[in-house]
């Protein structure tokens, strides 16, 4: 069983990692199809492999200078205020009605990229003290939506950069960026009641060291902007569907 979840790992690793994300939304129930417990070891190892991905991916995006540090730096630190703030109020909100507009936001981006998925790649980005503005409200709003639902929402900052002139790389880098900041604070969170299994820990880090390396450089080297444009959205129309679908199992339940 550790070896075919370390295969849907490796697969989702390259995936994800080529997009800038970290591939939690993969791992955790991966983790806990395959019989591990949610909160002790599902959980607290998908963050690990989260953060390790996006981490991992950053180095190659990095060394081909597709990074935006000064942007994505306050969009970072933004999301780690603002998270645990929004996983505090998570009790006082109903998380039906929560998922269902957050379900409705991310289909939009979804069909806002395939619009923009044809279209020739932006000249320049917006100034810096507009992509520093912008990056803080998103990642304040974000961070503390993700902590409400428990997500690390790092599939909204590719979208939101695009829109600031970012290119479709140069998104996805600076996405890996912000989202390495979120997964291993979040790793952090749980990790005082995980537990560990150091077997299956080893397996799933070298699948994501192969995984990472191979998307990331297929992102930098071969990839083309509107493969990867029609690529997030559709994985962002997965999300709206998983997120609507358990929105609307919850309030008939």
């Amino acid at each position: 069983m550790n070896i075919i979840v370390g295969i849907i790992i490796l697969a989702a690793s390259f995936l994800f990692a080529m997009l800038g994300l970290g591939g939690g939304m993969v791992y955790v129930p991966a983790l806990n199809w395959a019989g591990y417990d949610l909160v002790t070891v599902a959980l607290p190892l998908g963050l690990l492999l989260n953060g390790l991905n996006t981490s991992l991916a950053l180095i190659q995006f990095g060394r081909k200078k597709l990074v935006d540090w000064k942007g994505g730096i306050f969009m970072a630190l933004s999301a780690l205020v603002a998270s645990p703030i929004g996983a505090l109020t998570s009790k006082h909100v109903n998380q039906a009605d929560l998922k269902l507009i957050f379900a409705a936001a991310v289909l939009f981006a979804a069909i806002r990229m395939l619009r923009q998925a044809n279209k020739e790649e932006p000249k320049e980005k917006a100034s810096l003290k507009k992509r520093i503005i912008w990056g803080v409200a998103v990642g304040l709003s974000i961070g503390f939506l993700g902590g409400m639902l428990g997500i690390g929402g790092g599939f909204v900052f590719a979208p939101v950069l695009m829109a600031l002139g970012y290119k479709t790389k140069e998104a996805a880098a600076t996405t890996a960026f912000v989202v390495t900041f979120s997964s291993f604070s979040g790793y952090l969170g749980h990790v005082a009641d995980g537990d560990m299994n150091w077997t299956l820990t080893i397996i799933l880090i070298i699948a994501v060291i192969i995984g990472s390396q191979f998307g990331a450089r297929f992102m930098s080297n071969r990839a083309k902007p509107k493969m990867v444009k029609k690529i997030y959205a559709i994985v962002l129309i997965l999300i709206a569907i998983k997120f609507s679908w358990g929105a609307v199992a919850s309030l008939i339940l």
